[in-house]
């Protein structure tokens, strides 16, 4: 029976339902925080940690799910939990899986926020963060104390490129009951199988490849153990880890293109770099297709493909201040952090502050290669040289 409203009621309250059926290749925006029951026995046999059914915006809309779901798939996962970040999704690690008195292990090349994490655990939670060298492979089994429960590793190092080997640190570890945890934001989950060499957990920066756009701000752990995802899926909940629908959409929308922009910025990149490789001004190449990166014949051995990001050294006659020069003389390179974009992106980095036992000499700059023409990238790297050597 329907009830007659006033003007202002019909504003809020509606009896109109749209008629079922509608299909469309993009997913739905669903904003929600608070969910509607259909009625109480509705509300209260729903469970949030199975997604069996909808109970709050901050738990998971239709938006959201679908985006988990097509995520795991990527990865060749079994269940996938959002997070505001990268950075977020390696909190909700962390804090899911490690308690006073533990021990973490981070590669030596590690993203620095993941560092200064490991930091703030140590100095205010009583978990102590030690660093390895990450082409340490095997030998990772002499570090592990039997409080050690979580080893990071990242393939490669997002700015120094060493590939670690992923097998031997995980066979390591699982002897000793250890979980591995990788960061495959490099390879977009297209060009490393993770699960399959042996890792536990796989997080990734989907403000990266996924997004394609340099606008979107959102992270992702993937699992394939019920009982591991189950531990972080109550971090999860209780660190409030909720993202909004609008990003979901953004992100589910760069979806279907993501092999064709990933295999755009490899082909790109590799030309690049091999242009680089010949100059005087560079003594380098830190990409891990060419033979002299570290931890190279594992990249060929584990890897399909490389997207756009790697690194050069610049030969140490030029000071800080003329790579500097160098990188402000660009004009199609702009200095920013991130990668995946359309826009290529350069940043010089201070290595020797950031790794302890970096034992190289001269400036390290990072290039992402975007979806420019090469040729004019070239171009305006040539330029750039040209103010660096007056």
């Amino acid at each position: 029976m329907s009830v007659k409203k006033s003007p202002q009621t019909a504003l809020i309250h509606t009896d109109y339902q749209a008629p079922e059926g509608f299909a469309a290749f993009p997913s739905a925006i669903h904003h929600a925080s608070t969910v509607l029951f259909k009625n109480v026995a509705a509300m209260r046999s729903g469970d949030w940690k199975e997604k069996n059914a909808y109970t709050y915006g901050l738990h998971g809309t239709p938006t959201t799910f679908t985006l988990e779901a097509r995520l795991a798939e990527i990865e060749d996962g079994k269940h996938c939990l959002l997070a505001p970040s990268g950075l977020a999704a390696i909190a909700m690690v962390d804090f899911a899986l490690l308690k006073s008195g533990d021990d973490v292990l981070l590669p030596d090349n590690v993203y620095n926020p993941n560092r200064e994490l490991g930091r703030w655990l140590s100095a205010d939670y009583g978990i102590t963060a030690r660093y390895y060298d990450p082409l340490i492979g095997d030998g990772i089994g002499a570090l592990i104390q039997p409080n050690t429960k979580l080893i990071w590793t990242e393939a490669p190092g997002s700015v120094s490129m060493e590939v670690p080997d992923l097998p031997a640190i995980c066979k390591a570890a699982h002897e000793r009951g250890v979980l591995v945890a990788l960061d495959n934001t490099w390879s977009a989950g297209l060009a490393l199988r993770g699960f399959d060499l042996g890792v536990d957990i796989i997080m990734q920066a989907l403000t990266k490849y996924q997004s394609g756009g340099s606008d979107v701000l959102m992270g992702a752990v993937i699992t394939r153990d019920r009982d591991l995802h189950d531990r972080i899926s109550l971090a999860h909940m209780r660190l409030g880890m909720g993202v909004g629908a609008d990003d979901a959409y953004l992100v589910s929308r760069g979806l279907p293109t993501m092999r064709l922009r990933f295999d755009a910025h490899d082909a790109a990149a590799r030309k690049l770099a091999a242009w680089l490789q010949a100059r005087p001004e560079i003594t380098k190449v830190l990409h891990p297709a060419f033979p002299d990166c570290p931890g190279h014949e594992v990249w060929k051995r584990d890897f399909s493909g490389a997207g756009g990001l790697f690194s050069v050294i610049f030969d140490e006659r030029y000071t800080e201040e003329q790579t500097d020069r160098f990188v402000d003389t660009l004009k199609l390179f702009k200095i920013g952090y991130s990668w995946g974009g359309a826009n290529s992106l350069v940043m010089p980095y201070r290595i020797q502050h950031m790794r302890k036992n970096w034992q190289g000499k001269g400036t390290l700059v990072r290039f992402n290669v975007g979806l420019e023409d090469v040729q004019d990238l070239i171009a305006d790297i040539e330029q750039a040289f040209g103010e660096l050597n007056e």
